[in-house]
């Protein structure tokens, strides 16, 4: 989501807007999301690799369950424009598609890694045990990519001693978060670190940057090898691919540069989380992966 630390004239004015233009996040409870209050998902084997162009019109997307309509980040009020998100996998990939509806699509950003949470985007975080993985994209198809870890594992189990993860590293930065206080505390960000084999497309249904027609919206497509996951995995040693019936915790959201209502946080994911922040594995939405083939 928000990078506040990069830019540091972003800071103020993510800042401003979080006391004026939306409601200040609730801090009464550190305790944001529960287990049985988070959406669970079904991600079925698929048979047949999708071609990763961003058009999102193979069988296996058609039979795949998108997710319910994304709802306000904060609030979990249904929102002003349909979003929804896909999962499927196999032995090397995790597949991930979105649908966004957007009736004039825009977009700026050009350059790998920059600020693209200024553009209207979607985003996946996938989440291990002691590191999470964050990925924006645009409708341009301009990424931007940071693997978090938490510090209170970070030099307790040795990443410390790889060397892309040196705390002097270029793009190593501490980060404690966006709009919540997360019980955890401390985490360091690595924004030069990209992950290695990652496939992605952008497939616009309209045209980009032109106010004076009405576009159906864009659709976003992603392969992630599971080899590239190994540094989540190690945490708890969990299998890749997946076992059946494992569980990861992933979030699927969506930001936009317009608000449609006084209520809208300008935030909205597949599960809600009740703050104004991303960055909070607890409220991520649970995806149980199924050795059934998609049928």
């Amino acid at each position: 989501m928000i990078k506040y630390l990069l830019y540091p004239s972003y800071v103020l004015a993510c800042f401003l807007f979080s006391v004026t233009a939306i409601s200040q996040p609730n801090y009464k409870s550190q305790d944001v999301c529960k287990e049985d209050d988070t959406p669970q998902y079904t991600a079925y084997r698929t048979g047949k690799p999708p071609k990763i162009d961003g058009k999102l019109n193979e069988t296996v997307w058609k039979k795949a369950a998108r997710s319910n309509a994304f709802v306000d980040l904060i609030s979990g009020a249904k929102t002003h424009l349909d979003t929804r998100a896909a999962v499927l996998w196999d032995d090397r990939y995790l597949y991930v598609g979105y649908w966004v509806e957007e009736p004039d699509i825009t977009a700026t950003h050009t350059v790998r890694d920059a600020p693209i949470y200024q553009d209207n985007d979607v985003e996946l975080f996938i989440a291990g045990t002691d590191a999470y993985y964050e990925f924006e994209i645009n409708s341009f198809g301009t990424i931007y990519e940071v693997l978090f870890f938490w510090m209170d594992n970070f030099e307790k189990k040795g990443y410390h001693l790889m060397p892309e993860f040196n705390t002097d590293a270029k793009g190593a930065r501490p980060f404690r978060g966006v709009g919540y206080r997360h019980p955890r505390g401390r985490r360091i960000g690595f924004w030069n670190w990209d992950l290695p084999g990652l496939q992605y497309a952008v497939h616009l249904n309209g045209t980009i940057n032109n106010n004076k027609d009405k576009d159906k919206g864009w659709t976003v497509e992603l392969a992630i090898p599971w080899t590239s996951l190994q540094i989540l995995a190690k945490g708890d040693n969990r299998s890749l691919p997946p076992a059946n019936n494992d569980v990861w915790k992933m979030d699927f959201s969506r930001f936009n540069t317009k608000k449609y209502s006084e209520n809208d946080s300008g935030g909205w994911a597949w599960s809600a989380h009740g703050v104004w922040d991303s960055h909070v594995p607890e409220c991520f939405t649970r995806i149980v992966f199924s050795e059934e083939l998609l049928r």
